[in-house]
C-alpha cells in the first residue's frame, strides 16, 4: 500500500519532506513503530538496529547516554539506520534561546549532521526552533522540531494554557515538524489532536502492549487506542528492547500500530 492511499487526506495536509519522508518510510515498513534505543554501548543501540529495522519506522535515541561514543561509531549507527530505511530522532529536548541551541546542535555530538528530527521545549520562545534548522542548514541538511506539547510522566507540568501555547505558537512556525503528545492517556490525545489539525505530526511515548504503570513515574498507554486517538507514531522502548525476543516484540508493536492507521483512515 503507498504512503498516499495509508495516510489519507494527512497525506495531502503535510507539505515538508521531512514529514512526506516519514509517512512513506512507515508505509514501506507498516509500521508506526518508533524505537526509543536506549541502550548505553555503540553495540547495544546497532544490534537493535540490526534486529528490529524492518519493523519500526524511525530510531529515538539519547546520544549522550551512549558510554563509548565515538563519532566514527555514531557514523555506523547513521549508516545503519540509512541501510534499514530509518529517521533518525534524537530525544534532546532542547530548552534554550535560538542562538544557544543552535550551537549545541553543532556541539561535541554533532547533532546537526545526523539527525532527521529532534525535541524540543518551547519554554524560551519559538526562536528555538529557528537555531535548530540554522543548525541544520549549516550543513546543507533538513530537518523537523518536534515540540513537547504532553509528557506521560506522573505530575508532569505540560498542561493547562502552556500545552495551549505550545500548539499555538507551533501552529505558526513552519519549522516545526509536530508535537509530542500523551500516548498513555487516549482522551488527552484527542484532546491534542483536535488542537492540532491535521497539518501537522503528533508523535506519543508512553505506550506498551502492557498496559499500566511503568518505573520512576512512567505511564503506559495502549498503542492500538494511541492510534485511534490520533498519535502519528508510538515511541517504544522497554516493550521491544527488553523483551525476550526485540524482533517478534517490534513486529507485534508494528501490526497494532498500522493496523490502527487503517482503520483510522478507512484505507
Amino acid at each position: 500500500m503507498d504512503a498516499a492511499r495509508a495516510w489519507g487526506e494527512r497525506w495531502s495536509s503535510m507539505h515538508t519532506p521531512i514529514a512526506r519522508r516519514y509517512m512513506a518510510t512507515a508505509a514501506r515498513s507498516k509500521s508506526l513503530v518508533c524505537l526509543a534505543a536506549d541502550r548505553p554501548t555503540l553495540a547495544g543501540v546497532l544490534d537493535l538496529v540490526q534486529e528490529v529495522g524492518e519493523h519500526i519506522a524511525a530510531l529515538k535515541t539519547h546520544v549522550d547516554l551512549v558510554e563509548d561514543w565515538t563519532a566514527d561509531g555514531w557514523a555506523e549507527v547513521r549508516a545503519a539506520a540509512d541501510a534499514a530505511d530509518l529517521l533518525l530522532f534524537e530525544d534532546r529536548k532542547f530548552a534554550d534561546i535560538g542562538g544557544i541551541t543552535r550551537n549545541q546542535m553543532h556541539g561535541l555530538y554533532g547533532i546537526a549532521g545526523w539527525s532527521d528530527l529532534v525535541t524540543a521545549h518551547l519554554i524560551s520562545g519559538p526562536d528555538i526552533v529557528d537555531g535548530c534548522h540554522a543548525a541544520w542548514a549549516d550543513r546543507g541538511r533538513e530537518g523537523g522540531v518536534l515540540l513537547l506539547a504532553q509528557m506521560s510522566s506522573r505530575g508532569n507540568l505540560l498542561a493547562g494554557q502552556y500545552s495551549e501555547a505550545v500548539v499555538h505558537h507551533g501552529l505558526a512556525h513552519d519549522g516545526v515538524f509536530g508535537f509530542i503528545g500523551n500516548g498513555s492517556r487516549p482522551h488527552e490525545l484527542e484532546d491534542l489532536r483536535s488542537r492540532v489539525g491535521n497539518a501537522r505530526m503528533i508523535w506519543t511515548p508512553g505506550v506498551n502492549l502492557a498496559v499500566g504503570d511503568g518505573a520512576m513515574g512512567q505511564r503506559y498507554g495502549d498503542p492500538r487506542e494511541a492510534v485511534l486517538a490520533g498519535s502519528d507514531a508510538i515511541v517504544v522502548g522497554s516493550g521491544i528492547h527488553r523483551a525476550s525476543s526485540p524482533a517478534e516484540a517490534a513486529a507485534a508493536y508494528a501490526e497494532a500500530s498500522w493496523s490502527a492507521l487503517l482503520e483510522r483512515t478507512g484505507a
